[in-house]
């Protein structure tokens, strides 16, 4: 999830288009640009007015959806998702959009997020009967669906989502039209825009630019989208909470090429990383950030500083995301494969490297090492977010406090861990004031949990892990 995340892993990505002669290829390129989101496995189920069709597989999009599969997907209504595991397994079952075929009639669903209340709502679901074919959280919400009757669809998945907690951006698919929703404190992002005729949907609005649809605006927390041959109708589901976006996706998660509340992630970054050199200066020769996520905040550190920024790091760009590697050891060899130091930048130089986060602080420990190899005299390391000191159950594969160097170290402690000459965080105040902006719209909040334990939902026993349920139980923002 960071740019260290190197020992974070990422959320999903989801996308969906309604009216476009070619819906699956369109999708594809939307999952191509929410790539970053997810790589363990991708999706697409297509509908042509009378049938769903799906094609999904383990890998990134590329490798799962080929140009004979996308001829053979016709149709001009399709939502895709592209994954990394969290609530769940690896297994190939899980792997989103669920297809559902019932009496009355089929239905796809992708959820990007994590319901923390999904182990209570499957065990009552057990009770009454449901078999559940997948471990995936997401699979709840279809059975609570059907469990809702047979009245008007829209008025049981209305009930259906009010049944969940947690983080949850959804994209639905019948054979006659394509839904959207959001949680009512809108932890994830989730926009609107339009193509020719058409509308899509995606997590984040690059994918908008790829695929040439004109950004409408964001689906607001507690909003039911409906698209059909209608047009588009705008309803809610539940009155809007405390916005509680996930901070990450500014600092972290969403492309610099983004727009999350009105604000590209770039500028926002930018912001970050000025702010990190106005409340922790140093002397130093030159900046560098950690390639990508980080890159942003650095040039706007080497700004404030007045310290050149230069490209100390570069990245093999055919290797992959690395917190996004399902094991430690994977994440290790990833870092190796990805970094490199340019040498004749660093050498006999004092380094500023900044990053976005340091999770398990394996990476960083290996980059400063890096740094150091290639001759810089000192290295500072300065992180553009607070030290992430508590587990996430929103979606973010962080779920163990005792893999977060923060929750077990002082700054001190892990600056020697690492071994940075000196070491500093952003401060969450200044971290939210970075991102906030004068003219923010009312939407604007954050979730700051994995910095503060203060968690904008309540926790449910059966749905934590179970080193996790004596420190968090009842915790509350």
């Amino acid at each position: 999830m960071f740019g260290e995340i190197k020992g974070l892993n990422e959320e999903c990505g989801i996308f969906g288009v309604f009216g476009h002669p070619q819906a699956a290829h369109m999708t594809y390129y939307g999952l191509h640009a929410l790539q970053h989101r997810g790589q363990e496995g991708a999706g697409v189920v297509v509908s042509d007015g009378v049938d769903l069709k799906q094609s999904k597989g383990e890998g990134l999009v590329t490798d799962v959806l080929d140009e004979d599969e996308l001829i053979s997907l016709s149709g001009y209504a399709a939502i895709g998702h592209v994954r990394y595991s969290t609530s769940g397994g690896k297994t190939a079952e899980n792997i989103q959009p669920l297809h559902f075929r019932s009496s009355t009639g089929s239905l796809a669903l992708a959820h990007n997020g994590n319901l923390v209340n999904a182990t209570k709502l499957r065990e009552e679901l057990e009770e009454t009967g449901s078999i559940f074919q997948t471990t995936s959280d997401t699979e709840v919400i279809a059975h609570l669906i059907k469990r809702a009757g047979r009245g008007p669809i829209m008025d049981r998945i209305k009930q259906a989502l009010n049944e969940l907690e947690g983080a949850y951006a959804i994209a639905m698919l019948d054979e006659k039209r394509l839904i959207a929703a959001l949680d009512p404190r809108g932890m994830r992002p989730l926009s609107l825009g339009k193509v020719g005729a058409g509308y899509v949907i995606a997590s984040e609005t690059c994918a908008f630019d790829v695929v040439g649809a004109e950004y409408v605006r964001e689906i607001v927390p507690g909003e039911l989208v409906v698209i059909d041959d209608e047009g588009i109708h705008f309803d809610t589901f539940s009155e809007a909470k405390n916005r509680s976006i996930c901070s990450m996706e500014y600092i972290y998660f969403s492309r610099p090429d983004s727009n999350v509340d009105g604000q590209n992630i770039h500028s926002v970054r930018k912001r970050l990383g000025k702010k990190l050199a106005e409340v922790s200066p140093v002397e130093a020769d030159v900046v560098t950030g950690v390639p990508d996520s980080s890159i942003s905040a650095a040039i706007g550190f080497a700004e404030q500083s007045g310290t050149p920024y230069e490209l100390g790091l570069i990245k093999n760009r055919y290797v992959g995301r690395t917190f996004i590697q399902p094991s430690q050891a994977l994440r290790e060899r990833g870092v190796q494969m990805k970094l490199s130091a340019v040498k004749k930048i660093v050498e006999g130089k004092r380094v500023v490297m900044v990053d976005d986060s340091i999770v398990r602080g394996t990476t960083s420990k290996r980059i400063v090492k890096m740094l150091k190899e290639a001759g810089a005299s000192e290295v500072h390391v300065r992180i553009s977010s607070p030290p992430i000191t508590h587990p996430c159950f929103y979606g973010i594969d962080t779920s163990n406090s005792g893999e977060l160097i923060a929750a077990n170290n002082s700054v001190e402690e892990i600056q020697k861990i690492i071994g940075a000459d000196t070491l500093s965080f952003l401060p969450i105040e200044h971290m939210v004031n970075a991102v906030d902006r004068q003219d923010a719209s009312p939407n604007c909040g954050h979730c700051l949990a994995c910095f503060t334990g203060k968690y904008p939902t309540d926790l449910y026993e059966d749905s934590l892990p179970p080193h996790e349920k004596e420190k968090l139980i009842g915790v509350r923002s």
